[in-house]
C-alpha cells in the first residue's frame, strides 16, 4: 500500500521510491540482466522467420505465466506480504492494460497485411520498444513522485481522462480498424523516403532503382513504436497506482510484456471475442485514478480514506471476470441468433 507524503511539495520525499524500496542496486542489476537475457532468447526464437503453431505459442505462453507468478512466491518471502501484494496486483493491471495493447498491435498487423512468419518479429520489435519507453517513463514517474506530492494528483487525472477516452471507444460499437494515414509518424516517413508495395523477408530497407527504399516492415514498425509510446503513458501512472516502489512498477511492466509475442498467437481469437473488455478496462482506469485521487488527498488531509491493496486486487479480479464472461456469452448469443 502507497505511504502517505507530506503535503508540502518541497518536503514531499516518498519512501517508496527510496529506502523502503525493494530494488538494492544488486537486484536491479540481476533484473535487468534477467530481462536482456529473456529477450535475447526471443530474438533467437524470431531470428528465422517461421510460422508460430499454437503448441510453440501455448508452451512459451504457459513459461510467461510461471516466471512472474514464481517471482511474486519471492517477493512475499523475501520482503512480506504487503510487497508481494503490491506485485500480485500490479502484474494484473500490467498485464490485463498488456492484452488491450496486444489488440492493438493485432490492428496493426491486419491493417499493414503483415505476413503471418513476420509477425513475431514485429511483435518483438513491440515489445522492446515498449520495454524501453515504459523503463523512461518509470524512472520519470518515480522522480516525480519522489520530489513534488502533486504528482499522484496529476497521475489520477491521466488515468480519469484515459478511462473516459477508453469507455467512449467501447461505446461506439464501431468496427474497430486503424487507419494508417491517421499516424502522423507514417504519414512523415512516406514524405521523406519511397517505400516499396512487398515485403522482402526481415529487411526493413531495399535498394530500388537505384535508391534506396524502405518496406512495409519498416511502417508498422514505427506504427507499433507510436503505439508504445500512448500505452506508457496509461500503464505507468496505473501501476504507480499499486505501489510506489519503482522496482516493481518496473518488474510488473516487464513479466506483463515480455509474453505478448507468445500470447499473441494465443489469444488471436479470443481477443475478438472480449467485446466488453473496453468497459473493464475503463472501469479499472477509473477506480485506480480515483486511488491516486485520494491518496494525494490523505496526504493533505489525513481524514481522507484510502483504498488497501487488498482491495484493489478484488475489484480488478471481480471487473476482469465479470467482462470476460458477460462477453463471452454476448458473442456467444450474437453467434446463434438469427
Amino acid at each position: 500500500m502507497i505511504q502517505s507524503v507530506p503535503a508540502v511539495a518541497t518536503a514531499a520525499v516518498d519512501p517508496l521510491a527510496t529506502s523502503d524500496s525493494v530494488g538494492t542496486p544488486l537486484i536491479w542489476a540481476a533484473t535487468v540482466a534477467g530481462v536482456l537475457l529473456l529477450f535475447v532468447l526471443d530474438f533467437l526464437i524470431t531470428r528465422r522467420p517461421h510460422a508460430v503453431s499454437m503448441r510453440e505459442a501455448t508452451g512459451w505462453s504457459v513459461v510467461y505465466v510461471a516466471l512472474p507468478l514464481a517471482f511474486g512466491v519471492w517477493v512475499w518471502s523475501a520482503f512480506g506480504g504487503e510487497k508481494g501484494l503490491e506485485y500480485y496486483t500490479g502484474y494484473l493491471v500490467e498485464k490485463s492494460l498488456s492484452v488491450d495493447n496486444l489488440f492493438v498491435f493485432m490492428l496493426l498487423l491486419a491493417a499493414f497485411a503483415v505476413p503471418h512468419e513476420l509477425q513475431q518479429r514485429v511483435l518483438l520489435i513491440g515489445v522492446a520498444g515498449a520495454l524501453v519507453l515504459r523503463a523512461v517513463f518509470i524512472a520519470v514517474g518515480a522522480t516525480l513522485i519522489a520530489s513534488f506530492s502533486w504528482a499522484f494528483l496529476l497521475f489520477g487525472a491521466v488515468l480519469l481522462v484515459t478511462a473516459v477516452k477508453v469507455l467512449r471507444d467501447a461505446m461506439s460499437h464501431e468496427d474497430q480498424a486503424v487507419d494508417i494515414g491517421s499516424i502522423r509518424a507514417v504519414r512523415l516517413i512516406r514524405r521523406l523516403w519511397p517505400v516499396v508495395d512487398d515485403y522482402r523477408g526481415t529487411a526493413m530497407t531495399v535498394r530500388e532503382h537505384g535508391r534506396r527504399a524502405l518496406t512495409p516492415l519498416a511502417l508498422v514498425t514505427v506504427a507499433i513504436l507510436a503505439t508504445d509510446i500512448v500505452f506508457a503513458v496509461d500503464s505507468v501512472p496505473a501501476v504507480y497506482g499499486i505501489t510506489g516502489d519503482p522496482y516493481l512498477v518496473f518488474v510488473t511492466n516487464a513479466f506483463a510484456l515480455l509474453g505478448l509475442r507468445a500470447l499473441y498467437f494465443v489469444l488471436a481469437g479470443l481477443l475478438r471475442r472480449l467485446v466488453h473488455l473496453g468497459y473493464g478496462l475503463a472501469t479499472i482506469l477509473f477506480f485506480i485514478g480515483v486511488k491516486l485521487v485520494l491518496h494525494w488527498a490523505h496526504g493533505i488531509w489525513p481524514g481522507v480514506p484510502e483504498i488497501p491493496t487488498l482491495a484493489s486486487l478484488g475489484v480488478i479480479v471481480a471487473v476482469l471476470a465479470t467482462v470476460t464472461v458477460t462477453s463471452l456469452v454476448a458473442t456467444r448469443k450474437a453467434e446463434v441468433a438469427p
